[in-house]
């Protein structure tokens, strides 16, 4: 599988996902070798008690943006599955439309590292977020 057969897989995949188009409302911006954007219009839905976006949210939209960024390097024959994601929240969210923007900083033949910075529409910097993954062969529970 070349590097742009991965790329065109992660899009599909995306699109075929009904939890991150249809229940989220997440859109995939852009696709990279090692590097996604997901991007999310703010809704009602997404809100808190206090009226800001939930954290869990962010941590989604952050989970999703490092996972798909780790898919575009993956070896054929392999998988991978979140296993540590870390959030740290910096700023409330209050609407608007939100990216999260992933990059894989470490590949490893068993584990892997990536980072997401989550944007608000102004570029403020919300939340960031590690994440660690299991590679696994394709299959593999």
């Amino acid at each position: 599988m070349t590097a742009s057969d991965r790329l065109t897989e992660v899009r599909e995949r995306f699109a075929a996902s009904a939890f991150h188009r249809s229940f989220f409302g997440m859109t995939l911006e852009r696709v990279a070798e090692g590097e996604v954007d997901v991007a999310l219009a703010v809704e009602d839905r997404h809100r808190n008690l206090l009226g800001i976006v939930h954290g869990g949210v962010i941590a989604t939209l952050a989970d999703t943006a490092t996972g798909l960024a780790y898919r575009t390097v993956l070896e054929p024959g392999t998988q991978h599955v979140t296993t540590q994601l870390n959030v740290t929240y910096l700023s409330a969210g209050r609407g608007g439309r939100l990216v999260a923007r992933g990059r894989v900083v470490k590949r490893g033949r068993r584990t892997g590292y990536a980072e997401a910075d989550v944007l608000d529409g102004e570029g403020r910097l919300l939340a960031r977020a590690t994440a660690l993954f299991a590679v696994l062969p394709e299959g593999a529970q």
